[in-house]
């Protein structure tokens, strides 16, 4: 007879298990990583099986949604359940509140909540660095966590409460519901901010996921895995970082292609996040507004921030624009608003000066935009045409990377350092040099702007051709690009830039 001793023979580390499965600081949860797919493949059988059990799917994405977050930011899920349950209450008691004065109150706390647990994990630090030399104090950092996410959710939250103010929408009657809305996993660390408007009457809906749109999904999936750990994690590890780190033991002509990669690097990092939140939404029947429109072919400021994290410029236009009285108080009033929503919008990323200079000449720039169509009496929809579309789109796209300069770099010194090394110390000789020591980043690079400057049409084409492609063939098309990402993979899967903000 055959002794089997379990202890020896079992195949499971169970310890190591158990590390996969906890918060590690050191290595968030994110799409691209081997743990999501694996987690995923469990997660969509059980969704399949609870297909038509309407709140039991609701509770069960819920709890994986809580859980997705706690990988990428450990106890801080709490701040999930505060905000959810505060909104939830707040919405509820305004919607059944009729005096005008009551109602702002009840907005005004919603905004104290989420601007308040913002303001106080992002900024505290900022804000005390700056006020510590009016007291004569010593400015030392506190130790204090920044949650992933918390500006997305945040607002995503704020959108939901000021709709119910603002009488544009009725409050859910389900905690369930909301909680479902507020924390849905595929958005819930980098975007898209989506609207409670858009997306509370799909989550009820009867669950259909047609070929077609799970075609769509598997091509949105692979286009930002290819994007993020194949183009963007590449080139910069190995080309942006060292630029970036040290831009003063470097030629002018190595940084300003430093901050050409930097511009494709942020693109395919955010656009590839969202590719794949919008594809895994659609795999389990849920739609997402676009996020980015192929942004350095604008041939404006204004175009580009129609095309850029358009969730968020257009969250900042109807919630904040519009809120500081947009343009229906003059002409110059209205370039001081389109100023002050982009340096609140530039603060939003981040609490550095360097991200309020970036927001700043912004938004200086689409004030000026807007100066000049109006003094040349041109209509919103004006696009130019042929030389002179060229000229903007490359002037629109040499502006937009200057900016980047502020918003990489984590001093203000080291960007007027690329800056003067680019100015001053260029010395076009060494390009040769340059691409040939780095010939494999320059030729994804190369792709990279390549695919993003191609026709739309043909972008759709192959988006209908993976459509068409059998279920097999889909694998297959996945399979070989997990393949690819391994094999250009140098280093650990690198977070997205956004979980940062």
């Amino acid at each position: 007879m055959w002794q089997l001793n379990w202890t020896d023979t079992t195949l499971i580390d169970w310890h190591k298990l158990a590390e996969v499965l906890t918060y590690d600081p050191r290595q968030p949860m994110i799409f691209s990583s081997g743990v999501f797919l694996l987690l995923f493949l469990g997660f969509s059988f059980v969704y399949m099986l609870l297909q038509k059990r309407t709140t039991a799917r609701l509770l069960f994405v819920t709890l994986f949604s809580y859980y997705f977050y706690y990988k990428s930011s450990g106890v801080y899920f709490f701040l999930l359940g505060t905000v959810t349950v505060t909104d939830f209450w707040l919405a509820h008691v305004m919607d059944r509140t009729q005096s005008l004065l009551k109602r702002k109150g009840l907005v005004a706390t919603s905004l104290l909540v989420n601007l308040g647990l913002l303001c106080y994990f992002k900024y505290t630090n900022f804000f005390y660095e700056m006020l510590a030399p009016l007291w004569g104090g010593e400015f030392h950092p506190l130790d204090i966590f920044l949650p992933v996410g918390i500006s997305f959710f945040t607002f995503q939250s704020l959108s939901y409460t000021i709709d119910v103010y603002r009488r544009d929408l009725r409050p859910l009657d389900s905690l369930l519901d909301y909680a479902f809305y507020v924390s849905f996993f595929p958005q819930l660390v980098a975007g898209p901010i989506v609207r409670a408007r858009d997306f509370i009457p799909q989550i009820r809906r009867p669950l259909y996921v047609s070929s077609e749109i799970f075609g769509q999904g598997i091509f949105l999936i692979v286009s930002g895995l290819f994007k993020k750990a194949v183009i963007s994690d590449y080139i910069s590890v190995n080309f942006v970082e060292r630029i970036f780190d040290n831009p003063g033991l470097y030629s002018g002509v190595e940084n300003l292609f430093g901050v050409y990669g930097y511009a494709l690097q942020i693109y395919c990092d955010f656009s590839g996040y969202s590719d794949m939140a919008i594809g895994i939404a659609l795999l389990l029947g849920f739609r997402f507004p676009i996020n980015f429109n192929s942004p350095y072919k604008s041939d404006s400021v204004t175009d580009f921030w129609h095309r850029w994290h358009i969730s968020l410029s257009t969250w900042l236009r109807d919630y904040l624009y519009i809120s500081l009285g947009g343009n229906r108080k003059g002409k110059f009033r209205t370039y001081v608003n389109l100023i002050l929503t982009m340096l609140l919008g530039g603060l939003w990323h981040g609490a550095s000066w360097n991200f309020i200079v970036w927001g700043g000449l912004h938004g200086v720039a689409l004030a000026v935009h807007k100066f000049f169509r109006s003094l040349l009496k041109r209509p919103k929809t004006y696009r130019s045409t042929g030389i002179r579309r060229f000229f903007a789109v490359l002037i629109t796209f040499h502006f937009v990377c200057f900016c980047w300069i502020f918003f990489r770099n984590t001093t203000f010194e080291a960007s007027l350092t690329m800056i003067r090394q680019i100015g001053t110390a260029f010395h076009p000789e060494v390009f040769v040099q340059l691409v040939t020591g780095y010939w494999k980043v320059f030729a994804l690079m190369g792709v990279g702007y390549l695919l993003h400057w191609c026709p739309d049409r043909w972008q759709d084409a192959c988006g209908r051709l993976v459509v068409r492609t059998p279920l097999v063939g889909q694998a297959l098309l996945l399979i070989a690009l997990i393949w690819l990402v391994i094999q250009v993979k140098s280093s650990d899967i690198q977070p997205f830039i956004y979980f940062q903000f």
